[in-house]
């Protein structure tokens, strides 16, 4: 199906605090196409932040709400889109973002993402006692799922929000060229 992955929609997938919403709003401007968070999406939709949702419905009703957003988002032309961190794990979620665009994993270690992330209340899956160790059994259940259905891999860790652009918009264009010509 390489044809699909020419539409021009970029999904970016990577656990929380991996630069998924950073990148990819400079990576929107670069490439002229508008830039959706799925997250930002859900809270708009429902008018309450993640948390109170996560409060009220528990993460299987976010994770419905996620599901039904994302098959909305995917629809659109050329745009980048920036998923929740857990949005892989639902098997419907992979196949709508793999079939739908060149989906890009934005890989960082765990210790990398909580120095990124602590502190940050807006995380309900972090509001525990030992977030590092949350977000190392969340890296090690979702790492292979990101990777199941990623183009493109980039690792986060050490670099400026610029030099991860450059070197996203570098592999994409190798990739666009390398699957339109087959």
């Amino acid at each position: 199906m390489p044809v699909m992955k020419m539409t021009g929609n970029f999904f970016l997938v990577g656990l929380m605090g991996a630069g998924k919403t950073t990148v990819g709003k400079i990576l929107a401007k670069h490439m002229h196409k508008t830039f959706y968070d799925s997250d930002h999406e859900i809270e708009h939709r429902t008018g309450v932040n993640i948390p109170l949702i996560f409060e009220l419905e528990g993460e299987a009703g976010f994770r419905k709400r996620e599901t039904s957003t994302i098959e909305e988002l995917v629809k659109l032309n050329d745009i980048v889109l920036a998923t929740g961190g857990g949005a892989v794990l639902a098997k419907q979620n992979r196949e709508y973002l793999s079939q739908n665009g060149t989906v890009i994993y934005l890989c960082a270690h765990p210790e990398e993402l909580f120095h990124r992330t602590r502190g940050d209340k807006n995380r309900p899956l972090l509001q525990t006692e030992n977030p590092r160790a949350r977000l190392e059994k969340l890296y090690a259940e979702r790492d292979p799922l990101y990777r199941e259905i990623a183009d493109i891999i980039i690792d986060t860790g050490d670099q400026s929000v610029s030099a991860i652009v450059s070197q996203l918009e570098t592999q994409l264009n190798a990739y666009t060229h390398a699957n339109t010509h087959r």
